[in-house]
């Protein structure tokens, strides 16, 4: 059984532990192609509600979450999910931490990378997003990033994660196509961003897609493999040519 196998065996062994005793049921952190297998899997098991979620709105690593019948729809209340604070103990003396830097100390302390979901860092403060039953040990044993001593603790979703930083992007485009907003949120050409289509690189709203004419949905999230993400907002207006004036806001 290879590991698209074994996970869609997961998923629906989770959907069929909430139909059948109706209790909240979970999976771990799912990355983007884990995301595509969980919407595919679950496109069979249409009488089992289920919510993905990542603590933040803006998140690319998250929880399946299967909703029991005194749920509401979309209802995260159950996500069993926390936010970590990660903080310099001496900002003065602090190193300018990256992405990288805090999963290192994280891998270092044997967390495996399903137990953790995005990692938001200002350089200095980093917030971490991981599974519940996990926190605490996390705010007990991470004691150094790199050569910053840090400590850690539980806490609510500060506002600079809950409003993160955008670059609005505005521009013409001839049709609501995948490839033409790609090429306008990172200012570069249709022909550049085919062969991210075609390497399965891109995702909207965490499924796979392959199409350069497909047409995203107004609001959704788009995000390409090591390139970034953006929010697609909609047509702001037309043109007297016909062309579509588009806005997008990519993430920084």
């Amino acid at each position: 059984m290879n590991e698209e196998q074994w996970l869609e065996k997961r998923v629906e062994e989770l959907a069929d532990k909430c139909r059948m005793r109706d209790i909240p049921s979970h999976t771990e952190f799912l990355n983007l192609n884990e995301q595509d297998i969980f919407y595919r899997t679950m496109q069979k098991q249409r009488d089992v509600r289920y919510v993905l979620a990542g603590g933040y709105p803006m998140a690319e690593r998250k929880v399946g979450l299967f909703l029991p019948s005194y749920a509401e729809d979309g209802d995260v209340s159950m996500l069993p999910v926390s936010c970590v604070h990660i903080l310099p103990l001496n900002a003065k003396f602090a190193d300018t931490l990256s992405h990288r830097d805090y999963l290192g100390a994280l891998m270092n302390l044997g967390i495996e990378r399903h137990k953790t979901g995005d990692i938001v860092t200002d350089g200095t403060r980093a917030w971490l997003f991981c599974m519940t039953d996990l926190a605490q040990y996390i705010c007990d044993h991470l004691r150094q990033v790199r050569h910053t001593s840090v400590y850690g603790e539980i806490g609510e979703v500060p506002e600079e994660v809950l409003q993160p930083r955008f670059e609005t992007i505005e521009g013409s485009v001839a049709s609501v196509r995948l490839d033409a907003l790609l090429a306008l949120a990172f200012r570069t050409s249709r022909s550049k961003m085919v062969p991210c289509l075609e390497a399965g690189q891109v995702f909207v709203n965490g499924r796979l897609v392959l199409s350069a004419s497909e047409a995203p949905p107004e609001g959704a999230i788009v995000s390409v493999r090591h390139m970034g993400r953006f929010i697609y907002r909609g047509v702001k207006n037309e043109t007297k040519k016909g062309r579509l004036f588009v806005v997008v806001d990519r993430y920084v």
